[in-house]
């Protein structure tokens, strides 16, 4: 199988993962930087360049393409994906989570349970905003943050007003989100590849953090969700049309919510965790697409 890896930095934990998983399998990989890759249009034909010379066809594309490169990423994704190759979370799912208050919308719309969230982009009607969530304290989110940067828990209203106000003046897109307290710091990533949950784990906040996120120094402790659990990860990840995706939710006492679904999960925390070869499951997931073409 030809395949391609989208990726700025070949070093990184994931994508070195899922490179050497694809040639551990015997597959032809090629791992393409998407700043690197020009969109060339001559004529009635659109082609990808890369260093004055054409991309040859692949079979697969795995796309690793952060937040900073999501536009750039996005077209390139495009015109890479021909009739016939098979694309781990194309342009489309690619845009749909990465709208953080769309792809709750499209989650909510499809009846999963997500946090109560308003998205702003002027400070009018803020007030309003906080307390349609439930009042302080309250979880205050950029719509392009990711690892946790840009989330910040506002304790009461007056700091919440105060951050929403700074940030919507240095013009980014907020969301004001309810902080459910019964979670206690704690939230659960389940990794999904095709029609499978191939990995799961809890993560616990560290001492005065109310993130739980392993590059925020929480903990991460492997587990067994129950069916319910695993399928509304597996709902949720499919109403935004992702074959890979790590979900993060809450179960609360009403039952599971969805914070997030991120469309480029990081590899290296959870696999550390609970021992999952997650690359190889995604590399086998990609061989069996092409295989049914």
């Amino acid at each position: 199988m030809r395949l391609v890896v989208l990726s700025r930095n070949g070093s990184l934990y994931s994508t070195s993962r899922i490179l050497r998983a694809a040639r551990a399998r015997g597959h032809d990989v090629r791992l393409f930087d998407p700043l690197e890759l020009q969109i060339a249009v001559e004529g009635r034909k659109t082609r990808v360049h890369h260093a004055g010379a054409a991309v040859s066809p692949c079979d697969a594309i795995i796309p690793r393409v952060g937040v900073s490169v999501t536009r750039h990423g996005m077209l390139v994704l495009r015109h890479l994906a021909a009739k016939r190759v098979v694309v781990l979370n194309d342009a489309a799912a690619l845009a749909a989570a990465r709208d953080k208050i769309g792809a709750l919308s499209t989650l909510a719309a499809a009846g999963i349970d997500v946090p109560k969230s308003v998205c702003l982009r002027s400070p009018r009607g803020l007030d309003a905003a906080i307390s349609h969530v439930g009042g302080p304290p309250v979880v205050v989110k950029l719509q392009a943050g990711t690892q946790g940067l840009g989330t910040i828990l506002a304790e009461s209203r007056n700091a919440a007003i105060s951050t929403v106000e700074t940030l919507l003046a240095m013009g980014q897109e907020v969301v004001v989100q309810a902080f459910v307290r019964e979670a206690r710091g704690r939230d659960q990533r389940l990794f999904v590849v095709g029609r499978r949950v191939v990995a799961s784990m809890e993560r616990r906040a560290r001492r005065g953090e109310f993130r739980a996120n392993l590059h925020r120094g929480g903990l991460g402790i492997p587990i067994d969700p129950p069916p319910e659990i695993r399928r509304v990860a597996l709902r949720a990840a499919r109403r935004l049309g992702l074959a890979v995706a790590g979900v993060d939710l809450l179960p609360t006492r009403n039952g599971p919510q969805v914070l997030e679904v991120n469309s480029s999960p990081g590899l290296e925390g959870i696999e550390q965790v609970t021992e999952v070869d997650i690359a190889a499951a995604i590399v086998r997931y990609a061989e069996g697409c092409v295989r049914r073409g």
